[in-house]
């Protein structure tokens, strides 16, 4: 038995998320049918990362167990002839059998993009949230400042979220505008549900000018969701990137 580690890429758009549900395809679900077709064993990929109904991926990270003899680097080959034109394996290698990607220490890079201009364009429907509000990256960033480090993060966190503790490290967080595009990277030891798309939705909220940039130290102390601004849509965000310790960046 070995266990195999895959990268994978997908267009969240016509998924449920993550996770097996029983109302709807997920990405879980294709890849398991996928490998199940493959090995001829019955597979249950686990993932690093449950993204919502929606969600994008550029690298989510699976493992699946197989006593199947293809060499490691052959499964991404293998799997996307097999896959759906929405999804695909970047990578696949061995990894040691108590490897488990949820419990590993990681970083995780998320990137939330916003379409700024006066009416939409249909190029980028699927996977960015257009405003027509006119949004100025400086006050963002400025507001983006307060929320670097270790940090309570409870007023980022959706209502009903199971956590031991709602505190976190962001050790990066970036806004940049090209032309109409607005791009909000952030790299951090883990996030709380919904946490990436509340931040994104405060942003908006202060680049629109409804807010002040300082008042993302008020939210941040309050430890309140309901100081925070809204849930940014799902479709703007895609988990870019998974680091494990002792990776280094692709």
């Amino acid at each position: 038995m070995k266990r195999i580690k895959l990268v994978v890429a997908y267009d969240g758009t016509g998924y449920r998320g993550w996770q097996i549900q029983k109302n709807g395809e997920t990405i879980e679900s294709v890849l398991d049918r996928a490998l199940t077709e493959l090995t001829g064993e019955t597979i249950h990929v686990m993932g690093a990362s449950r993204t919502d109904s929606g969600v994008h991926a550029m690298g989510n990270v699976a493992v699946f167990d197989t006593q199947a003899r293809m060499a490691a680097d052959k499964f991404s080959y293998a799997l996307n002839q097999r896959l759906p034109e929405d999804i695909r394996i970047q990578n696949s290698c061995e990894v040691p059998a108590d490897f488990h990607p949820r419990y590993q220490r990681a970083v995780k890079t998320y990137e939330y993009r916003i379409l700024n201009r006066e009416f939409p364009l249909p190029a980028y429907r699927l996977n960015t949230y257009f405003c027509y509000r006119s949004l100025d990256t400086e006050r963002m960033r400025q507001a983006a400042a307060y929320l670097l480090g270790e940090h309570d993060f409870q007023s980022f966190c959706a209502a009903g979220a199971q956590v031991k503790t709602t505190v976190r490290t962001i050790c990066d967080l970036q806004i940049v505008k090209e032309g109409d595009l607005i791009t909000i990277r952030i790299t951090g030891d883990g996030f709380l549900y919904n946490m990436v798309r509340i931040i994104a939705g405060t942003l908006i909220k202060i680049g629109s000018g409804e807010w002040p940039p300082e008042y993302m130290k008020e939210i941040l102390e309050a430890r309140d969701r309901a100081k925070a601004g809204p849930t940014a849509p799902a479709k703007g965000l895609t988990l870019m990137e998974i680091l494990f310790l002792g990776e280094k960046a692709r």
